[in-house]
């Protein structure tokens, strides 16, 4: 899981990583899960990929 700020900017929150669908850049990131579920987050696509790359090669490459 990554940990990632609603739009306000105050409030964090975990998502499963392997659960998100696409993403979109409209201004604001738009997270776009499997279950149909869109979360607006504050970090930007390129920080979300790095998390999700650094997530990945912890997992892997212990």
């Amino acid at each position: 899981m990554i940990q990632v700020t609603r739009i306000n900017k105050v409030d964090q929150f975990w998502v499963n990583e392997d659960l998100i669908e696409f993403m979109e850049d409209a201004g604001d990131t738009i997270l776009s899960l499997q279950s149909g579920k869109k979360v607006a987050v504050a970090e930007s696509v390129e920080e979300i990929i790095a998390r999700i790359d650094e997530r990945k090669r912890k997992q892997f490459c212990r």
